[in-house]
């Protein structure tokens, strides 16, 4: 699928991110969210899924880390988070942002090479490079792209309609996309994927307290992932990132 095929959609799907209706406030959080039924559908899909595959996987490759050293799991995770450099570099030049663009760039380089194509990371532990994250979700944000509705999408999980959009665009300007061979660029984004699982067992604990253990695990995962994705790009008027450890929140308490 190529850019121009993804245009009109794509153009589209950000029209309808401008027509939300209107907002309700949750625990003191902005929420846009018509498509509550739909999603509540998808979310109870995609929680039985983690419960019957998703997690048992992830605590079954945890389990075979002995802590010795970089266990299987870490280095997945290393190669994959190192293959979606390329991606966040070019979101950093689309959003003027040349330094962390610049930064990813020779993070990539050094691991690429010295880290055995990213399996290990010299560059954050040995010459001080750490991973500024950024997608085209961000990107959007930048443009002046509004939010729009909430969305939970099949396996991948909370969204907007902006960063679902994101998701999609960064598929296709990944130059990975471009310059590797198809079915290598295909082996790179199961890698990735691959990655991705493996978050799920390093945050195993947190991830099983909000999807089995919440009074309703729909609302909570909706409100955690809103606070921390607006803390992220510096909207929605909040200073909380639910994700610190002295600003974590349980949004039942009393």
């Amino acid at each position: 699928m190529r850019p121009l095929s993804l245009a009109a959609p794509l153009a589209l799907f950000l029209a309808l991110a401008g027509c939300a209706s209107k907002p309700v406030m949750q625990d003191g959080i902005r929420v846009n969210d018509p498509f509550e039924a739909q999603n509540r559908r998808v979310h109870a899909f995609n929680k039985a899924v983690d419960q019957r595959v998703i997690g048992p996987v992830a605590r079954l490759a945890g389990d075979g880390n002995d802590g010795a050293g970089p266990g299987t799991m870490d280095l997945v995770i290393n190669a994959g988070a190192n293959l979606s450099l390329p991606g966040k570099v070019a979101n950093s030049l689309l959003q003027g942002r040349p330094e962390p663009a610049i930064k990813n760039f020779f993070r990539f380089a050094v691991n690429s090479t010295l880290g055995i194509g990213g399996l290990l990371d010299p560059a954050g532990t040995d010459f001080g490079l750490p991973e500024h994250d950024t997608d085209f979700g961000e990107t959007l944000a930048v443009w002046g792209v509004p939010e729009g509705a909430y969305l939970e999408l099949p396996v991948l999980g909370p969204s907007t309609q902006r960063d679902a959009a994101g998701k999609v665009v960064d598929l296709v300007i990944d130059p990975l996309y471009h310059l590797l061979h198809r079915d290598a660029a295909w082996a790179a984004f199961g890698l990735r994927a691959a990655s991705k699982a493996g978050d799920r067992a390093r945050f195993g604990d947190t991830v099983d307290s909000v999807l089995q253990d919440s009074a309703d695990s729909y609302a909570q995962l909706r409100l955690i992932y809103l606070m921390h994705r607006r803390h992220e790009l510096n909207e929605g008027g909040t200073d909380i990132d639910p994700y610190a450890a002295d600003d974590a929140i349980d949004p039942y308490a009393e």
